[in-house]
């Protein structure tokens, strides 16, 4: 047959043209083994490619990996291990994590990097700057489309609001931001990477009530990661030598 022929099969059988591209690269002593060998390939080209997808629908503005990030100044809870973070049990689970220390100690780079290691599982992850957030959501209300998508939040297994605090809210945008992390309680884990005590958080949220209730459903089901260290940013900077 073909590869042409092979191609147009793959169309109606809504096959990707991976399998007519393999089809001549392929080398088996049977019928049979090269049939598996071709659906084996099918089916890794299908994971690749929804890896992809996920990656890209996540909305990290850099991708990190733990090749580049090391453990030995990040407090961990009692119990909670490098590989249980990087295996993503507290994703199947449903705990959340707060990463909580000084700028530029490396909270990004473990969330994105946990959120990649979830995207590599198959899972749904979403990535925002809470600003960032915040003003979508006030965008969506605005436009009337906030429902749709919040439904497109909900959809996620992940989601990770860095930045958490860094910019004052205001009442509509606390309402939002809390109707968001109401909505993830117990159905799915959040990551929020924060230089602000949890003491200090009503100064972002300006309600007592709002702040207690956030604080509350967060840490009901959560992992506290404590960043001591200095700037890595000030640290490798050309100032600091």
């Amino acid at each position: 047959m073909l590869v042409s022929d092979i191609a147009a099969c793959c169309k109606k059988l809504r096959l990707s043209r991976n399998i007519a591209e393999m089809s001549g690269k392929i080398q088996a002593d049977s019928h049979q083994e090269y049939l598996l060998k071709l659906l084996q390939a099918e089916i890794l080209h299908r994971e690749k490619t929804r890896k992809d997808k996920l990656l890209k629908k996540a909305g990290f503005y850099t991708i990190k990996t733990f090749e580049s990030f090391r453990f030995d100044e990040v407090t961990l809870p009692t119990g909670i291990t490098p590989e249980y973070l990087k295996e993503c049990k507290f994703i199947e689970n449903k705990m959340n994590i707060v990463m909580y220390g000084n700028v530029g100690t490396g909270k990004t780079h473990l969330s994105i990097a946990l959120g990649v290691e979830a995207c590599k599982k198959g899972l749904e992850v979403r990535f925002f700057r809470t600003s960032a957030l915040v003003n979508r959501l006030a965008e969506q209300k605005k436009s009337g489309t906030l429902s749709a998508f919040l439904k497109t939040l909900n959809k996620a297994d992940l989601l990770i609001c860095d930045e958490w605090g860094y910019v004052p809210l205001d009442r509509i945008g606390a309402q939002l931001l809390f109707e968001v992390i109401s909505e993830c309680y117990e159905r799915k884990s959040v990551i929020i990477n924060t230089n602000i005590e949890f003491s200090r958080w009503v100064n972002v949220f300006y309600d007592e009530q709002m702040t207690g209730a956030i604080i509350d459903r967060i840490l009901h089901h959560c992992h506290l990661l404590l960043f001591p260290g200095q700037s890595n940013r000030l640290r490798e900077s050309s100032l600091s030598k």
